[in-house]
């Protein structure tokens, strides 16, 4: 089954204008992010710093739980998981 993950307009443009993408990498945000960085190289570039990190303004959730405050790059992702890409906002 996999996991879908939901893009934000801004993110778009790095996947062919897709909204929704479904990968087959069920097993931690860092697995998926193998695959988007195999499926959508542009789009990986930028969710993933040069280290392959979640870069810093990049927001991951998985079924509405933010990565970074639960294991980060080994968060589990379950099978039929949504997965939602939010970027920071900042400015003045």
């Amino acid at each position: 089954m996999g996991a879908v993950i939901l893009l934000p307009g801004v993110l778009r443009p790095e996947a062919a204008g897709a909204s929704r993408l479904e990968v087959a990498a069920p097993g931690t945000v860092r697995d998926v992010l193998a695959e988007v960085t195999a499926r959508w190289p542009r789009l990986a570039r930028r969710l993933r710093d040069e280290r392959g990190e979640l870069r810093r303004y990049v927001n991951l959730y998985v079924d509405g739980e933010e990565c970074r405050r639960m294991s980060g790059l080994d968060t589990p992702v379950p099978d039929g998981a949504e997965i939602q890409i939010i970027p920071s906002v900042a400015g003045g």
